[in-house]
């Protein structure tokens, strides 16, 4: 097993990938769907609103098909703060071929399905079924609650369920190569994917790691500042969850899932020397050298260290933790300098643009 010193020095060596305008071959327009998925049988919804796994589909469509791709956006009707690709809202899945690879999204703490729109409409154009899942009481469409924060390991079943659903769904059911399955995720949602290829989580190390250095960004991130107290959101959830806590080191494997691409990987503390013991499918990580949420050296570095046939690039330049949210307009730039400031000279459509390329080409190569 690779040492943590190795793999620190390994992470020096930045691989440096050339954005291009386009890549490959674009066979298809993209739609995209939304569903309220209810699984029926009992599960944790983390003190959530809305019991229900709210979700985002870009899916392939036929150039021929008579459709019009209109531009989506995060933010205030005439004044967004992001800009979420281009799709033709419900329009036809495309003919052929019969059945299509999918790839399941999980999104960052607090965030959205929309907020990965730059991922999963590349992933449609490129011939993928990509499906964004809101995680409950942790996404930007209804109140946070500390449970969405803390247990993070539920979201793995938020993934597993919205794949249960998507496969009876009428009108995608059909069109899913069931052996052609994978997932990705950016920040928790790369710990997310991660769980799913067969981590295991000692969260108890992490609170460790927490308590002997608090001003650790892994252990507040901003989408946290209106949560209160984190020990006392801590306590609450101990009380209120003591179940799901018992479980959190537990497998939460999906052997349908066949390759996990990892954007940003967070929490790197709440996994032992032998959390990664039972991941055996392809993993693809790639992090900006000057992410200050989850440092290359504590995150991704570390998992690289824990995972000798795992893949890692680091992209230089400037590029950061929130490079991979959604392309900013001047009023998010305005609005929201913590998620929209890239450094000079970051052009985050262009990181998006090498990040989609590598994440299809991984999957073409693994979902075979």
């Amino acid at each position: 097993m690779r040492t943590l010193r190795w793999a620190a020095t390994l992470i020096l060596v930045l691989t440096v990938v050339v954005a291009r305008a386009g890549f490959g071959a674009t066979t298809y327009e993209v739609g995209t769907s939304s569903r309220v998925f209810k699984p029926a049988h009992a599960r944790n919804w983390r003190g959530a609103t809305t019991e229900a796994l709210i979700t985002t589909i870009w899916y392939p469509v036929s150039v021929d098909a008579a459709v019009h791709e209109e531009p989506s956006a995060i933010g205030p009707p005439g004044n967004p703060l992001f800009l979420a690709g281009s799709a033709a809202v419900d329009a036809p899945i495309a003919a052929a071929p019969a059945k299509f690879p999918v790839v399941m999204l999980s999104h960052g703490t607090g965030g959205s399905a929309l907020q990965l729109a730059w991922l999963g409409t590349v992933l449609a154009r490129h011939g993928y079924i990509a499906v964004g899942v809101n995680h409950p009481g942790n996404n930007a469409l209804e109140p946070y609650t500390a449970e969405g924060f803390v247990l993070w390991w539920e979201r793995a079943t938020d993934i597993s369920d919205a794949l249960d659903a998507l496969l009876s769904d009428s009108t995608f059911g059909p069109h899913v190569d069931e052996g052609r399955i994978g997932a990705a995720g950016f920040s928790i949602g790369g710990y997310t994917v991660l769980e799913l290829a067969g981590a295991r989580t000692d969260q108890e190390r992490f609170l460790k790691a927490c308590e002997t250095d608090p001003t650790l960004h892994k252990c507040v991130v901003p989408e946290m500042k209106n949560m209160g107290d984190p020990e006392r959101m801590l306590a609450k959830v101990r009380a209120s969850s003591a179940e799901s806590m018992a479980r959190g080191g537990a497998s939460y494997r999906d052997q349908r899932v066949r390759a996990v691409f990892a954007i940003a990987p967070a929490v790197g503390q709440a996994f032992d020397a032998d959390g990664f013991s039972e991941v055996t499918i392809p993993v693809s990580m790639v992090v900006g050298s000057a992410d200050r949420i989850a440092p290359v050296a504590t995150n991704a570095g570390r998992f690289l260290a824990l995972m000798p046939n795992a893949h890692l690039t680091v992209l230089p330049g400037g590029v950061a933790h929130y490079t991979f949210l959604d392309t900013c307009t001047d009023a998010g730039k305005t609005k929201l300098p913590v998620y929209c400031g890239d450094a000079a000279g970051v052009d985050r459509e262009k990181a998006h643009t090498t990040v989609s390329e590598m994440a299809v080409k991984f999957f073409d190569r693994n979902l075979r």
